[in-house]
């Protein structure tokens, strides 16, 4: 078929092991120079600039300046959610790769999925906003109820604003690590934003990982009590 979008371009910009360790290193939300994404995926500067310029113009990434330095995010959310439907389609065909070390425990504990909170405790705050029916689940389908609205706004979420947004305000991201749904979309970005700010947790430097204080801990645990059904 010679029509249609060009899913072969695509396909081989993510392909490349280099590219992808660029890509995976910018699912952390935070604009990074080249240099810094050269030592996330193992490649010369010189490499990792090829591979950036390869990206751009593929409409994957964009750069900005600030003084005499460039940094680079992802181009836009469409990139952020192809990255993590690829993601959680390898885990689920076990396709995983395995760093040992200290951040693997951090990693499945809590990590930013670009711009929502992942792993165990992104998995189960989904549990819990489904189980006291502040979201309603369909399948995959998520929908955040009255009783949601107001329960969230009782901790600093305005829903009336997030509606505003032309994101779709719940979604539901496959979680790699936990193998289940986490919250995606505005909702999910405005609860990682609001744990952050309230100083509950920070993002780890040079790491996706999301570490949460001892009294974070305790209100997350609080807010959301259920234990995810996967866990023993």
């Amino acid at each position: 078929m010679k029509e249609g979008p060009d899913i072969a371009q695509i396909g081989s910009l993510i392909g490349d092991p280099g590219r992808a360790n660029i890509l995976t290193a910018l699912m952390g939300g935070r604009a990074l120079t080249a240099t810094e994404l050269a030592a996330a995926a193992g490649v010369t500067l010189q490499t990792a600039s090829a591979h950036l310029s390869k990206l751009e113009a593929g409409g994957l990434l964009a750069q900005r300046k600030q003084g005499r330095h460039r940094y680079f995010t992802l181009a836009d959310d469409g990139v952020g959610k192809l990255l993590e439907g690829i993601m959680g389609f390898a885990a689920s065909r076990g396709h995983l790769r395995h760093r040992p070390g200290p951040k693997d425990p951090a990693l499945r504990k809590a990590r930013i999925c670009y711009d929502h909170l992942a792993g165990d405790y992104g998995v189960r705050m989904l549990d819990s906003l489904v189980a006291t029916g502040a979201i309603s689940a369909m399948g995959e389908g998520l929908n955040l109820t009255p009783h949601g609205e107001a329960h969230l706004g009782s901790i600093g979420i305005d829903v009336s604003e997030l509606r505003l947004n032309r994101r779709p305000l719940c979604r539901s991201c496959l979680d790699w690590s936990e193998r289940r749904a986490h919250l995606a979309g505005s909702l999910g970005k405005a609860l990682l934003s609001n744990f952050l700010d309230k100083g509950w947790a920070r993002q780890t430097e040079n790491s996706r990982s999301i570490f949460f204080t001892p009294e974070g801990d305790r209100r997350f645990l609080a807010l959301f009590p259920l234990e995810t059904s996967g866990q023993s």
